[in-house]
């Protein structure tokens, strides 16, 4: 016992290809049936072709701002990953399946009889088709979208690299034409006033009778250059103040939930919030990370969670802030232009109060004059200056190549799958055949054999094709047989007669065949031999002797006929023949005992050797008999049919009745089957490549092979001694 589960619980490198090759056949169909599969499956997998667009994506050193002096974008880890979100967002994708009735072409491939839904449609492309990549540490981006039409693949792919490009042009521009169209609407206002304040001095000029003054003259007195210096710095001051207004105008405008993804297009150049974006996209990142390999009550995905709000939210508030910022500073500004423009307004009281009077609401509307046409002339020299800026190109995205229809499918790829499934087959086969080894009760080894069932092995039959073998047979094929023999002689009393039943666990252990050529062979190793079919359920003996089975064995019993009637002489050179007879469903009983007794002292006068070949003991109660009244029994076990528990409970049988157990004999052991069983079905082949003496010494029933010795008993006289026979 002990030694049995210690073969079982140490395994080494050898016993694993022992296993692979004992179950080669077993690994080798699972793995054809899974390669067959893989190869059905991927011939009947829809075609899909890959069409790819290349296109470099760099990030804005900074755009062309109108009020605020121009300063390069902090470094973003991040930006090629948004720029991948960007691409397969609706943003870019509605244009595109609009552009390209994707709706329509894509409804055949989900079985509807309509055009998709826009969101539908949307979702199969970003999920089926739609794959964005890029290497590391390179502005390059791949658009590969898989198709099952090549050209629609390829239009897709062009597309959404086109769409993308406009939008990031679009973008790039977006601040610059509002400041431009808030440019243009400023300078049309200051050519009005201008306007205005031109008829408003030529009216003046008329009132007042002073055609002939130059409204060019300036005047050197302190006042004059006082009032002028105030209505320059009052221009300053309200040309910034346009600026912060239209900032703050626009950055009011933004939805709060857009504000964040302003924050690369340096119109928020604020450092702080800088570093808050940043430190929420990577919690964005790590909470993506772990809802993938955590459930939702997890401690850590719970924390991560924690710290994304609690980034956010201050992210939120800074935005927040910068807004107040935006218009506090852009109601400072317009209080200091109210403030210089009540100054001013005293200081041109001041000045009409003075001794020149009469000449101030000319000069003023004069001044005024020149003050607007100043400030319209310095509008318009801004205004062509971002003209000239805006049309300057920024390269910030390239289309590297348009994308053409693919001439092969890029799925399914059969190598891969053909490499998937040997690997898989090959893994799933090799831990199929170790968990039926681990699983396996039966008896692995001659070890195990003699450990569980204490008693010796007297021989192994290797797995032979063809087990009634044939008259060219290999001298291999026959050598188990005549160890077999050879043991069996020696566990028996020499010089004496012996009746003997060779039975089986369960049935179909090739207990029949067995029995048949041991007992040609021991009648012509020269011994008298009668081989008796008792199997009278499912008799076999008269088909591989192709003799008739009637009258037979239970015609004996039954007393209808006489032992010299049903005993068929001669099948082979010194061996008899007496079938099952000719009553089907008759069964041996406790009154057919004395019966047999009978018939074996008979038989024991003519024959050496009265062998039985007798039906499976467990379930069949004939056996019980026939070795109840039986010289000794031999137990005949197939490799690795019947767990050891069905094995130990055959021997039990017997060993009730008092019949002595002679030995095991394990048949069918596949040739290289590993274990122990290989020192003897492989040392048979020594006796196939002979020739001459070695083959004649072969067939002489007296000489014993080397592998004998293993098998010869040592316990025989323990087994004499322990259960003699009551007829010895």
């Amino acid at each position: 016992m002990a030694t049995a589960h210690a073969s079982r619980d140490s395994a080494s490198l050898a016993d694993f290809f022992s296993v692979l090759r004992l179950r080669k056949s077993l690994v080798a169909l699972i793995l054809a049936l899974i390669v067959i599969t893989t190869l059905a499956v991927t011939a009947l997998l829809p075609k899909w072709y890959l069409a790819t667009t290349k296109i470099r994506v760099e990030k804005p050193e900074g755009a062309v701002q109108l009020y605020s002096a121009q300063g390069g974008a902090p470094a973003d880890p991040y930006f090629l990953q948004d720029q991948f979100k960007i691409m397969q967002s609706e943003k870019i994708l509605y244009p595109v399946i609009d552009h390209l009735n994707l709706g329509a072409k894509l409804a055949p491939l989900l079985g509807s009889p309509v055009a998709l839904p826009k969101a539908i449609t949307f979702r199969y492309l970003v999920d089926k088709m739609l794959r964005v990549e890029s290497q590391r540490s390179s502005s390059l981006i791949d658009i590969n979208v898989f198709a099952q039409d090549a050209t629609l693949g390829a239009d897709i792919a062009n597309d959404i690299a086109r769409t993308y490009s406009e939008d990031r042009v679009s973008l790039a521009t977006s601040e610059q034409r509002e400041g431009l169209a808030k440019l243009r609407q400023q300078l049309d206002a200051q050519d009005l006033i201008v306007k205005q304040q031109r008829d408003a001095v030529e009216k003046l000029r008329k009132d007042l009778n002073i055609s002939g003054v130059d409204l060019n003259a300036r005047y050197s007195d302190m006042e004059i250059e006082t009032l002028r210096q105030m209505q320059n710095s009052l221009i300053a001051l309200s040309v910034d103040a346009i600026g912060r207004k239209t900032r703050w105008e626009r950055f009011k405008g933004i939805a709060p939930a857009d504000r964040a993804n302003l924050v690369n297009s340096e119109l928020i150049p604020d450092q702080n919030i800088q570093n808050l974006l940043q430190a929420w996209l990577i919690s964005d990142q790590k909470v993506t990370q772990l809802k993938a390999r955590l459930g939702e009550a997890h401690p850590d995905l719970v924390s991560a969670i924690e710290n994304r709000t609690k980034t956010k939210e201050q992210l939120d508030a800074q935005l927040r802030g910068y807004e107040s910022a935006l218009e506090i500073g852009y109601k400072e500004a317009d209080a200091r232009v109210a403030e210089l423009k009540r100054q001013l307004s005293q200081a041109k009281v001041d000045q009409i109060l003075s001794a020149r009077e009469r000449m101030r609401p000319f000069e003023e509307a004069a001044q005024k004059l020149d003050d607007e046409t100043r400030l319209a002339t310095t509008l318009k020299l801004t205004l062509r200056q971002r003209e000239i800026d805006f049309q300057v190109p920024k390269k910030t995205i390239e289309i590297l190549n348009t994308a053409e229809p693919a001439r092969f499918a890029s799925r399914p790829n059969w190598a891969l799958n053909i490499i998937f499934s040997v690997l898989f087959g090959a893994v799933l086969a090799i831990g199929v055949a170790l968990l039926l080894e681990y699983f396996d009760t039966s008896f692995r080894n001659v070890a195990d054999v003699e450990a569980r069932l204490q008693l010796p092995v007297l021989g192994v039959i290797p797995f032979q094709r063809n087990p009634l073998g044939s008259v060219d047979d290999d001298p291999a094929n026959i050598e188990p047989f005549r160890v077999l023999h050879t043991n069996l002689n020696l566990a028996l009393t020499p010089g004496r007669p012996h009746a003997l039943v060779l039975f089986s666990a369960g049935p179909g252990e090739g207990k029949s065949t067995t029995l048949h050529r041991l007992a040609a062979l021991m009648a012509a190793g020269g011994e008298r031999v009668i081989l008796i079919d008792s199997d009278l359920r499912r008799p076999t003996q008269h088909r591989l002797a192709q003799r008739p089975k009637n009258p037979g064995l239970s015609d004996c019993l039954l007393g209808e006929k006489t032992i010299e009637e049903v005993t068929q002489l001669g099948i082979s050179p010194g061996l008899d023949f007496i079938p099952s007879g000719g009553h089907p469903g008759f069964t041996l009983g406790l009154l057919h005992a004395n019966r047999l007794r009978d018939l074996i002292a008979i038989l024991r006068t003519r024959y050496d050797k009265i062998v039985f070949d007798s039906p499976p003991i467990i379930g069949v109660s004939d056996t019980s008999v026939l070795t109840k009244v039986a010289d000794g029994a031999i137990l005949l076990v197939q490799h690795r049919r019947n767990p050891q528990s069905m094995v130990l409970r055959a021997q039990q049988i017997v060993e009730a009745l008092k019949t002595p157990l002679l030995g095991v004999v394990l048949n069918q052991v596949p040739l290289h089957s590993g274990e122990d069983y290989g020192y003897y079905t492989n040392n048979y082949a020594y006796y196939s490549d002979g020739s001459g003496e070695k083959s004649r010494r072969t067939h002489s029933p007296s000489s014993v092979p080397a592998t004998a010795d293993r098998l010869v008993l040592s316990e025989r006289d323990r087994g004499e001694k322990s259960a003699p026979s009551p007829r010895d």
